[in-house]
């Protein structure tokens, strides 16, 4: 019996690997930040510039300039991934967006098309309000208070012209993240395919979805059940009612599990999570 379980678990340990290995080869191995992944970013536009979420005792709060903007929906968590995997790959602080606009965008998975809805000015205005804004993290219990605040990045150019995406600019946009925040995203960030990401990235409940689904299984270690009262603080706090949350994020979830089968399913009280590997396994050095 033990050796059999020997076997099993060097069999499981093995497709693991492939599964980094096939990653990696394809160019796909990425990274998202731990802090943007236990709490996350808007879904849709906010008239405020101050945003909050919360997952138990930890609560981030976004805020940005009046005049710029909060960063909403898929892109700013594309764009987050893509700054993450960057920073991680090369351990700098400085990231270069690309040649050309058309070709940081297919980095993305993105297509240009222009105009005032087309993808070209949302990504343009997106990385604006992602760059100018500042992150706080808050963690309490009855015994301790912690918290941390972080400025994304000190500076940010963005010198795209919409009107020639091709074009090569004479100055290469880029993005100085700020260095507590680079430290951040770097020091243990959260193992995630890209081409998940990118099959995902019309919703950004299932961006949201499926970073967190991998991160939580990477220390899961027994069944557990998570209120949807407080499924709804962390993933979505702008429903009237919680069964209206509750229709939305199952109908979101199947999706997710559909990239990535990990052990859930819901429940009237909860969602229910068993141990599952993460979708893609952190790599030991």
């Amino acid at each position: 019996m033990e050796r059999a379980r020997d076997t099993l678990l060097k069999i499981a340990a093995e497709c693991l690997a492939l599964e980094v290995e096939e990653a990696e080869k394809a160019g796909a191995l990425g990274f998202m930040a731990r802090a943007l992944v236990q709490a996350t970013m808007p879904h849709s536009k906010s008239e405020v510039p101050y945003f909050e979420r919360r997952n138990g005792a930890f609560t981030l709060t976004i805020m940005a300039p009046p005049r710029i903007g909060l960063p909403y929906g898929s892109v700013p968590r594309i764009l987050m991934a893509w700054v993450t995997t960057e920073a991680t790959r090369t351990r700098t602080r400085e990231l270069i967006l690309g040649v050309s606009l058309s070709a940081f965008m297919r980095e993305l998975g993105m297509v240009a098309t222009g105009g005032r809805w087309g993808s070209i000015t949302r990504l343009r205005n997106q990385a604006h309000r992602l760059f100018s804004s500042t992150i706080s993290l808050d963690y309490r219990d009855e015994r301790r208070l912690a918290g941390q605040n972080f400025v994304i990045a000190d500076r940010h150019m963005l010198w795209w012209d919409p009107r020639n995406p091709d074009q090569t600019e004479l100055f290469n946009s880029s993005v100085m993240l700020s260095e507590p925040f680079f430290r951040e995203i770097i020091d243990r960030p959260v193992p995630i395919d890209m081409r998940a990401l990118k099959t995902l990235s019309r919703s950004p409940m299932q961006l949201d979805l499926y970073c967190w689904l991998t991160y939580r299984m990477s220390y899961l270690r027994k069944r557990t059940v998570i209120p949807w009262e407080a499924l709804e603080l962390q993933f979505g706090a702008d429903y009237a009612l919680t069964r209206q949350f509750k229709f939305e994020f199952i109908k979101n979830l199947a999706h997710v599990l559909s990239v990535y089968p990990a052990k859930v399913e819901s429940s009237p009280g909860g969602l229910i999570l068993r141990p599952s590997p993460t979708h893609v396994p952190r790599l030991t050095d």
